[in-house]
């Protein structure tokens, strides 16, 4: 298999940048099943093993790190998802740095998608730091630096030319302007997130299914389906 950041992979239509294992599911995967559906190719972006995600003492992080790995690509599968990579950061230890702005450049112009979709990085006071330091990196990387060639000149070197993205879709917007239509999949987006079952599994999925369900109607009270994944949606013009 192709390893990121190498020449030869596939051609992702979507690509989904996500902190940790299962935000993409609670963020976008209804989205994602729909698309994947209509024909498109979605590949997955994991920046951190989310071996932190829990309030068991008893929990060893690397451990929980692989756990973490397994059911999100179980989730992808079950969505369809084309590929999963994981970038391996630490979690809750994400920084604005050249080098996780280089990954990230890296794998745009790597899988080269006309849609990037990550957690919008202005959302106010409380939003954890990983998703806010992550959605601007992916802002950036997508504008300039994965469309100006001399922008790491060593990625050249490894035969990944310029890409230009065309548009971003940021989720858990404050200023959303983009509304999904996640009607027929809704069901689809549940099983994905129970497949974390270190995060849902001591939950009662039926408060966490509730509140789904009302977040997405929702997102869909002023279009014509009834339920929806909201975005803030930014073309790239130039």
């Amino acid at each position: 298999m192709t390893k990121p950041g190498q020449p030869g992979a596939i051609k992702a239509d979507i690509l989904v940048i996500s902190p940790h294992p299962d935000d993409a599911e609670f963020g976008t995967s209804g989205s994602v099943a729909r698309w994947v559906n209509e024909g498109k190719t979605v590949v997955y972006v994991v920046c951190t093993g989310g071996e932190k995600g829990t309030d068991d003492p008893g929990v060893d992080p690397d451990h929980l790190r692989e756990t973490r790995k397994k059911e999100q690509r179980k989730a992808a599968g079950l969505l369809g998802v084309k590929e999963v990579v994981f970038l391996d950061y630490e979690d809750q230890a994400l920084e604005d740095t050249p080098e996780f702005r280089r990954d990230i450049v890296r794998c745009i112009r790597r899988y080269r998608p006309e849609t990037l979709i990550s957690a919008d990085p202005y959302r106010r006071y409380i939003w954890h730091r990983d998703h806010r330091i992550t959605g601007q990196v992916v802002l950036d990387a997508a504008f300039p630096y994965a469309r100006d060639h001399l922008s790491y000149p060593e990625l050249l070197e490894e035969g990944l030319m310029p890409h230009k993205v065309k548009e971003i879709l940021m989720w858990a917007s404050e200023d959303p302007n983009y509304f999904s239509d996640i009607t027929e999949t809704f069901e689809t987006k549940l099983a994905a997130l129970r497949c974390h079952d270190s995060q849902v599994g001591g939950r009662d999925f039926s408060t966490m299914e509730k509140w789904l369900r009302k977040r997405a109607e929702d997102a869909a009270r002023e279009q014509d389906f009834t339920l929806a994944e909201a975005f803030h949606r930014a073309e790239i013009l130039w």
